[in-house]
């Protein structure tokens, strides 16, 4: 079971993954947070949070911000406790099934995460159902729009690597559309001479009825 691997994998690394991948995790969570633009008490989820890296950054720069966060490895939780306030409501889940009601959030984040959802079209939708109307969805992700991550991807599947997939630009938008996200738009970019990223956002509908 890819799932289990996953966790598996994670936990077993929680206590030295932040040091690890000290640079990958400081890139990806600032340019998440340049690209994000957010008023100073907007609710916030991050899907796959981790160690809290992204959340932590967050509650720094908007302390009257509530926050969130959701990751399937209880241990990677027990790391983001350490470096957050108990007010931060952090959950262990799957991004396929959020355990909060509808319309609870102004903005959903995943920062690095989409790669490992083996079931993203109910992601998708389970983002959009825990959106206020008029909120925001932002990923960041790795960008098959790039040479290299195609064939890093490839090369961690031939090595039995837990990974679902891995998007191009176009089919993530398409992704979010289909769920019933609007407004969409991509930010492609490197965090470094080989590493490319994508940054996508898209808005839940304002219009009654949308779920």
């Amino acid at each position: 079971d890819p799932s289990e691997a996953l966790v598996k994998e994670y936990a077993a690394g929680a206590g030295t993954y932040d040091k690890k991948w000290w640079f990958y995790v400081e890139s990806t969570t600032s340019e998440t947070v340049k690209r994000l633009k957010m008023d100073p008490t907007d609710s916030v989820l991050d899907v796959g949070c981790g160690t809290g890296a992204l959340l932590s950054r967050l509650a720094a720069r908007y302390p009257a911000a509530p926050l969130a966060g959701l990751d399937p490895v209880s241990e990677m939780l027990d790391i983001a406790r350490t470096k957050l306030s108990r007010t931060v409501d952090l959950r262990v889940g799957w991004a396929n099934h959020l355990p909060w009601p509808a319309a609870s959030f102004d903005i959903v984040l995943s920062c690095n995460m989409f790669h490992y959802v083996s079931q993203p079209r109910d992601a998708a939708r389970e983002i959009l159902r825990v959106l206020k109307p008029g909120g925001r969805v932002i990923i960041t992700d790795w960008c098959d729009d790039f040479l290299v991550c195609r064939f890093y991807s490839a090369y961690l599947r031939l090595v039995g690597k837990p990974l679902f997939k891995t998007y191009c630009g176009k089919e993530i938008l398409a992704l979010l559309v289909e769920a019933g996200h609007e407004r969409p738009k991509i930010e492609r970019y490197k965090i470094n001479w080989l590493w490319g990223l994508m940054t996508v956002e898209a808005k839940k509908p304002i219009a009654v009825g949308t779920c």
